[in-house]
């Protein structure tokens, strides 16, 4: 330790005696060693000298790496001009280190350039010895080579700043040597000629500032380094007398005379990356083709061959030839076709259908060309009445060979009645020959054994898994997976102690599958335990279609919809959505996923709904069309209800009005028909003292009136006097006007005439008036229809009548005829002392009326006189002689 001291002090005092201590160098602190490269992961110790000055000492200097101070417990004091420091390399990148000085003074403080000083470290690894090297010496045409191409494995790590190179050395004993240097791992050595069976010495060579290392040296023939071409033109054969071999040939890819070769095949059926190698043994040797045996009849086979220098362990293998495909010749099927049926209810009543499916044996070994089919019953000898086995022929074209469900042939179909079982057996037959028969039983349903318990289906990791319990009470022999879709059915078969299983076969996503599991006792299938079930679930491809049931109500509506088909559903129908929505509400209801129907209800009346219906899986949901409708104002029946009752009620109202008036018509006769005396029926004319007084008995036919008779009045005398012998003619020519009252009125309530003129001058007739007036009639009598007349004198009678009858010319114009013909006093006297009157008008009246005086009456009409707002309410001031005839009727009291 003492001696390392030493030297390290005698090496600093070297270096310190180096130092210029002239010119432009004015440090006061100096860095042993000086850039060192240093190995990572080993210690390194540098040393920082003081020169040329005393005033700082070792315990004022202190070490920064990467600008981090490096602790003291590292530093080492040389003595009070020196101090070293101690660390590890860790870092692969460059770093400087620094000796520095404290401030410890002030002209420390201004000259502090010249009291640091610092080094850079460079670190890296040292070269470690390649591996694995290999040379190779291509065929070039007919020749090898003369460039080898020689790889290695670089081991161990490196960095930038302190980088590897290697060195290849490759040398031809007692010939020539080459060398090249790379940084890579692979180099290449060019010759003029390849050296044919001699010897070479080749090795590598790394080096970097850290040291040197180098690989083993091989020493080997030439022929070590070779690689030729694959053999050339290999050809498989195929030979019908030998269904489980193939014939492989082939040429040589370079002459024995540059390198003997040895040769390699392997093969594996067609889509296949197995692999089957055939021993080295057997095809080591000079040989230009080799027989395959052991293989399966009509099996495509892809065959290979390979080469290589057959010295043991000299050369490299070639590439592999190109693929030689062959099918082997067909053979006799040497395994049972796989029959299967599939039983539905689709039959009539007492029968069930029957499918018959059957697959090509594993060891078809060759193309199946038709079945043999025979079906039997336990009772009968043969069922159809023969023993002949029906031939079914199978047509596969090559598209079909190569589906999945090539193999798969439907046979027959069948009903089958439920008491009934059969055995069935099949025979695959090809080209080669027949197989074993392969049989099945349909039992009767009364007989089928109990099916497998707990089944449960679920998809995990792209596969449909299966779980099961046997059935108690009895041996499964083994047990048969179907899964079915469509008119897709595809089966497999189970050993006896499988209780876990995944299906096999081909399964598509978004596709409903019914998933069954059978037990089968010794031929005989049990009853099926079955399962719906998806590979992979996704949202429905469509909505439902949605329609109302029937009319809408107003408030409430029915709604129907369709479910999905299979294909677009995609998974199970969770739940359905109905979304409606008016302009100020919307709403939605959630139903089973089992429900095709729902009522909606609390809609407003004469309202615009749109609704639609969303279908959910447990991947997504998909919305059918929107449909439109109209709640009505009213409800179904309302309207009616409303025009019955209206129409009963008015029904009611009319009948009761017709029982009223049928019950009261003398009421309503009398107050909308009042009884009018028929003028035309008067008597006036035959008033006479000796005139037989008789009961006439009115007409039917006719209302009860007035009845009016005219006659002319004398100018200054009695009108009996002048024209007594007048009299009844002017009697008679009224009564032929049809029974008129002279009044513009028919007695029978027909429709007004004009009348004739009180006079015999025929002046014009005067035209029916549109106003109703009152009007009056004198009368006098002796007595009443034949009675005595008292011996005082009577009175007359002003009688009053309410008639609506219009009045004639002369009735309507009173004054005119009073000034131009009679005077009114003279002419009511005369009428008052006229007997032949009073005597006539006894015959005719029906009721005793009280006489009147004229005289008497004049004066009172006088008084009674209207004015002239009044007129039409009274009788008109004319004389009375001018209505006495027409108003001579009576009125009833």
């Amino acid at each position: 330790m003492v001696s390392a001291r030493v030297l390290q002090l005698l090496g600093l005092a070297c270096l310190v005696s180096a130092v210029p201590t002239t010119g432009g160098n004015n440090n006061h602190l100096v860095i042993a060693p000086q850039s060192p490269v240093l190995e990572i992961g080993t210690t390194f110790t540098a040393t920082c000298m003081i020169i040329n000055t005393a005033e700082i000492t070792a315990d004022d200097l202190y070490w920064n790496l990467s600008k981090t101070t490096i602790p003291r417990d590292h530093y080492t004091k040389v003595n009070s001009s020196a101090l070293s420091v101690t660390f590890t390399v860790t870092s692969e990148r460059q770093e400087w280190l620094y000796c520095l000085c404290k401030k410890v003074s002030a002209n420390v403080i201004l000259n502090e350039g010249r009291f640091m000083h610092g080094i850079i470290l460079t670190t890296g690894y040292r070269p470690e010895k390649p591996e694995n090297l290999t040379c190779v010496a291509l065929q070039e045409k007919k020749h090898i080579s003369s460039t080898v191409t020689c790889h290695w494995d670089a081991v161990g790590r490196q960095t930038s700043y302190v980088p590897t190179e290697y060195t290849l050395y490759f040398r031809v004993l007692s010939v020539a040597s080459y060398n090249v240097t790379t940084k890579e791992n692979s180099a290449k050595i060019s010759m003029s000629v390849f050296p044919h069976f001699m010897e070479m010495e080749i090795w590598v060579e790394a080096k970097n500032k850290l040291g040197t290392v180098e690989t083993e040296h091989l020493k080997r023939e030439s022929g070590y380094v070779v690689k030729t071409n694959p053999p050339g033109d290999v050809r498989a054969i195929s030979e019908p007398t030998f269904s489980t071999s193939l014939l492989i040939n082939w040429t040589h890819p370079i002459v024995k005379e540059y390198v003997t070769l040895m040769y390699q095949i392997r093969f594996c059926k067609n889509g296949s990356q197995s692999w089957t190698y055939v021993p080295l043994g057997e095809t080591a040797k000079d040989i230009q083709s080799f027989r395959i045996q052991y293989l399966q009849p009509d099996t495509i086979y892809v065959t290979q061959v390979r080469c290589k220098n057959s010295k043991e362990g000299y050369g490299h293998w070639s590439e592999w030839s190109h693929h030689a495909v062959k099918r082997t010749p067909e053979g006799r099927p040497t395994s049972k076709p796989d029959l299967w049926g599939v039983i539905s209810e689709e039959g009539s009543i007492g029968e069930r259908r029957v499918q018959f499916l059957c697959k090509d044996p594993v060891t078809a070994n060759g193309r199946i060309i038709r079945f043999d089919m025979k079906i039997r019953s336990h009772w009968e000898k043969v069922m159809n009445g023969s023993l002949e086995w029906e031939r079914i022929p199978v047509n596969k074209s090559e598209e079909d060979c190569s589906s999945t469900r090539a193999n798969i042939t439907f046979l027959k179909e069948i009903y089958l009645a439920v008491r009934k079982s059969i055995i069935v057996d099949v025979i695959a037959v090809n080209s080669a020959g027949k197989s074993a028969p392969a049989s099945l039983i349909i039992p009767e349903r009364a007989l089928e054994r109990p099916p497998v318990e707990g089944l449960r289906v679920w998809s995990n990791g792209g596969q449909l898994w299966l779980e099961w319990t046997p059935p108690n009470r009895s041996a499964v022999s083994e047990y048969v997976v179907e899964w079915i879709t469509g008119d897709q059915v595809d089966w497999q078969r189970e050993n006896r102690s499988t209780r876990l299983t995944a299906i096999k076969g081909h399964l598509e996503k978004f596709v409903c599958y019914t998933v069954s599991v059978y037990p089968i006792y010794n031929r005989l299938p049990g009853k099926a335990a079955r399962v719906e079930a998806f590979l992979e679930q996704g949202a429905p491809l469509e909505g439902p279609v949605l329609e109302l049931n029937g009319k809408p109500g107003r408030n409430h509506a029915e709604v129907t919809w369709t479910e999905i088909p299979p294909h677009s559903r995609r998974g199970f129908i969770t739940n359905y959505t109905i979304f409606y929505s008016s302009v100020t509400e919307k709403n939605s209801v959630l139903v089973p996923g089992n429900t095709t129907s729902y009522t909606l209800t609390s809609l407003s009346g004469n309202t615009r709904y749109e609704m639609c219906v969303m279908a959910s899986t447990i991947a997504g949901s998909a919305t059918g069309i929107c449909h439109a409708f109209t709640t009505p104002k009213y409800e179904d029946g309302v309207i009616e209800l409303i025009v019955v009752g209206v129409s009963l009620g008015f029904l009611f109202v009319f009948v009761m009005t017709m029982l009223l008036c049928f019950y009261k018509k003398d009421v309503i006769k009398r107050n909308f028909w009042p009884q009018i005396p028929n003028p035309g029926e008067s008597t006036i004319g035959n008033w006479s003292p000796d005139y037989p007084s008789k009961a006439e008995t009115p007409k039917e036919n006719c209302l009860s009136g007035i009845s009016v008779l005219d006659v002319d009045v004398c100018d200054a005398k009695c009108v009996f006097e002048e024209d007594k012998t007048s009299l009844p003619l002017k009697k008679d020519k009224y009564m032929s006007e049809e029974h008129s009252s002279g009044i513009g009125g028919s007695s029978c309530m027909s429709s007004p005439r004009q009348s004739v003129s009180d006079s015999d001058e025929g002046g014009d007739m005067a035209d029916t008036t549109a106003s109703t007036v009152q009007y009056s009639s004198v009368v006098a009598f002796s007595g009443y229809k034949g009675q005595t007349p008292s011996s005082q004198p009577q009175q007359g009678i002003f009688s009053r009548s309410e008639s609506t009858q219009p009045l004639l010319d002369s009735e309507e114009n009173p004054d005119m005829l009073v000034q131009e013909r009679y005077p009114r006093q003279s002419c009511f006297t005369h009428a008052a002392g006229n007997e032949d009157s009073t005597n006539q008008l006894e015959a005719e009246q029906q009721e005793m009326l009280e006489p009147l005086d004229f005289c008497s009456l004049e004066e009172d009409s006088e008084q009674m006189a209207p004015t002239d707002e009044q007129s039409a309410d009274w009788l008109p001031a004319a004389p009375v002689s001018s209505y006495m005839p027409q108003l001579g009727g009576y009125r009833p009291q």
